[in-house]
């Protein structure tokens, strides 16, 4: 039944107009629709509302912007502006689907969440969210690892493999299961491991206990090899390793052979050769079977590269080591399409301004080139003005969360085409767990409630600096809250609440009402 909320009042143009309420249920964000006299019905959003007195009267106002109407494969917008006093009615689901660009289905897409005040399920196609490379930007503690982590469950139940570099060790929770159901339950979300499809590698092992050790190849080019030693050689020095290079080419060799090779040549300049050598052998990444292109890249494997405790010299000598032979793999066919993530990549890529590393000029190419050989990057950072702006204008879907910091802002807009002050509002606005979505996976700018994680999320936060939860709390007996649990398709079926108290009562023991809903949770859905 469609829904009546107001009339068109005021000045009317083709891009905004304002709508006289007659109802004080209408939020900021709701999509309305009205029926134009040439184009039929078109898409609207709430941008701002208001209320004042006006002859003893309250009147409630709201401020629209005309997103548009569907025609073949584009969204326009009017070329005329609405009537005056045209009515206003909310905007029904498939409307907003078709406009805004949104699957009805879950398979084979992304499910990132809620849109911002309606009840419709984000489903993202896969190739046009990740094909053309992702940044995800926010504020500390806005929920950029906890939106990360959302993503990479979607890409793990479709097996497209993944590489993280994890600078902080945040990901690994990937492999346990979540226990706050309260979150889960608003969006039909249910706990879910993914330990069997996680392969986890660290350089430090002490710090990190449950990873293996991270072990790469030595074998270099020789522009490789020269840019990662950690000291600028002369030409001559470049030379000796040139040298050493063709002896051992075609053999399998350590870095302790390398250095040999180079202190057989007898001269002095090599020593500085040789001590840089020695560094790149004494940081223990290179000292033993090295994990092979195809160890990392696999279908339906996360292999998740943990750098917390290693040296940021270190971190970044990985990083261009294992991106650079992936990249070089990618190149010549021998990896299938892959999403590479990297983490504070502000650290591994920075703008100009803020100086070079080791990595940066690699992951500009990779930003550039990478797509064309399935080599799909994700920048993840908190620091928007710290990441180089040619990596980050590259990156097609943009995910932004709460952004307050006006140079963040600038990056971020210089990033996105057709970006507006209103977006500028839109992202200062976002509140915890929200996100605007921006590039071709959606046909307009959206903004999602970011859903519930299946997996537990480790935060680094403290509990009293703890943001407040994505979801807020719901109320309701107990068959409401587990209602969800028991549908097999989302919001389609009925389910019979008689029936799921008495098989509660026939487990009821002693237990706790968090245990008992967690023993929902935990059933095969076999047994349900």
């Amino acid at each position: 039944m469609v829904r009546f909320i107001g009339s068109i009042e005021g000045e009317v143009k083709t891009t905004s107009f304002s709508i006289l309420l007659s109802t004080q249920d209408v939020e900021k964000g709701c999509f309305v629709k009205i029926n134009h006299e040439v184009y039929g019905w078109v898409l609207a959003r709430i941008d701002s509302l208001k209320r004042y007195i006006q002859d003893g009267d309250e009147v409630l106002m709201a401020d629209a912007k005309t997103i548009g109407y569907k025609d073949k494969d584009q969204v326009l917008i009017p070329r005329s502006p609405f009537k005056p006093n045209e009515k206003v009615y909310a905007a029904d689901k498939g409307l907003i689907r078709e406009v805004m660009g949104l699957s009805q289905s879950r398979g084979r897409n992304i499910y990132l969440g809620l849109l911002e005040g309606h009840d419709i399920p984000v489903y993202l196609s896969i190739p046009k969210t990740i094909g053309k490379h992702v940044s995800v930007l926010a504020k500390t503690g806005a929920g950029k690892s906890y939106t990360v982590a959302v993503l990479l469950e979607e890409l793990l139940k479709n097996n497209i493999p993944i590489v993280v570099i994890d600078p902080h060790g945040e990901y690994n929770t990937l492999r346990d299961e979540n226990d706050d159901f309260d979150r889960m339950l608003k969006y039909g979300v249910k706990p879910k491991s993914y330990e069997s499809k996680i392969r986890e590698y660290a350089v430090n092992i002490i710090t990190n206990p449950e990873a293996d050790k991270l072990i790469l190849n030595p074998k270099f080019g020789l522009q490789e090899l020269i840019d990662i030693i950690p000291m600028r050689l002369t030409d001559r020095q470049k030379s000796l390793v040139y040298e050493a290079l063709k002896r051992l080419e075609h053999k399998d060799y350590s870095l302790q052979d390398l250095i040999k090779v180079v202190k057989m040549e007898g001269d002095r300049s090599g020593w500085k050769v040789v001590s840089g050598l020695e560094t790149l052998r004494n940081s223990g990444i290179f000292d033993g079977k090295p994990l092979t292109e195809k160890d990392i890249v696999k279908e339906g494997q996360a292999t998740i590269i943990n750098l917390k405790g290693a040296e940021p010299q270190i971190q970044q000598l990985v990083i261009t080591k294992i991106a650079g032979d992936l990249f070089n793999s990618a190149k010549i066919g021998e990896l299938p399409a892959f999403f590479f993530l990297i983490e504070e990549a502000h650290n591994f890529c920075p703008e100009r301004g803020f100086g070079d590393v080791l990595s940066s000029a690699l992951l500009r190419t990779i930003a550039s080139e990478g797509r064309k050989f399935g080599f799909y990057l994700c920048v993840v950072s908190q620091r928007p003005a710290r990441v180089d702006k040619n990596v980050l204008s590259q990156c097609n879907t943009q995910i932004i969360l709460k952004v307050n910091n006006p140079n963040d802002l600038r990056a971020i807009s210089q990033s996105i085409e057709g970006f507006t002050s209103g977006m500028e509002q839109d992202i200062k606005q976002l509140s915890v767990g929200q996100a605007l979505v921006v590039g071709e996976c959606v046909e307009q700018p959206i903004t999602v409630n970011i859903r519930a994680r299946e997996t537990k999320h480790k935060s680094s936060i403290s509990v009293r600096d703890k943001p407040k939860p994505l979801v807020q709390e719901e109320k309701g007996g107990l068959a409401e809250k587990i209602k969800p649990l028991f549908l097999k398709k989302e919001h389609e079926e009925k389910i019979n609440i008689r029936g799921i108290e008495r098989e509660l009562r026939k487990k009821r023991k002693k237990k706790t009402l968090k245990d008992k809903v967690a023993s929902i949770f935990l059933k095969d859905e076999g047994e349900v």
